[in-house]
């Protein structure tokens, strides 16, 4: 069986070679019919202490490592390759309109 890659928010980098990662995930209400989010704070192995607080990070399950950290954060250049998920994306700008052209020169040529 693969093993699962979450990507979430680091909203804790204090304990030594340990993250926190806060997973969203969106779910059908099962009686108001609207999306809903859920969260969930997952304890993540760093071993290189790269992630700070507030960045984006990858995490992939992996053997136990203490109580609480059951997953491994993926090296910052693997999680910058990989393409981001749908709802993080910034919708692109639409160009710009082409300037038209003067007509106005064009039909005082022509006369």
């Amino acid at each position: 069986m693969p093993k699962r890659i979450l990507e979430g928010v680091v909203v804790s980098d204090k304990g030594d070679k340990t993250i926190v990662v806060r997973v969203e995930r969106t779910l059908l209400h099962p009686v108001l019919k609207k999306i809903v989010r859920r969260s969930k704070r997952y304890h993540a192995h760093d071993e290189a202490n790269a992630y700070k607080a507030g960045e984006l990070a990858r995490i992939v399950e992996c053997a136990p490592k203490s109580k609480l950290k059951t997953w491994e954060a993926l090296p910052k250049a693997a999680a910058v390759d990989a393409p981001a998920p749908k709802a993080s994306r910034a919708k692109k700008a639409a160009p710009a309109p082409a300037a038209p052209a003067p007509a106005a020169a064009e039909e005082g040529a022509a006369a």
